[in-house]
């Protein structure tokens, strides 16, 4: 699995962000549910992480 995308997060990826003025990236839970509270942003579970973003 990969690795979370925020600098310094060594967390593996359980969400995808859809982020409408940057790239979409994959992120671990505690970073999707802060950065999903901002305008636009989309969040999809990855395949088999499902459970981890509840």
């Amino acid at each position: 699995m990969a690795q979370c995308s925020q600098p310094d997060c060594e967390n593996e990826a359980s969400v995808r962000l859809y982020v409408p003025w940057d790239d979409d990236r994959d992120v671990c839970a505690a970073h999707g549910r802060a950065l999903v509270q901002r305008d636009g942003v989309v969040a999809e579970p990855l395949a088999g992480e499902s459970d981890e973003w509840r």
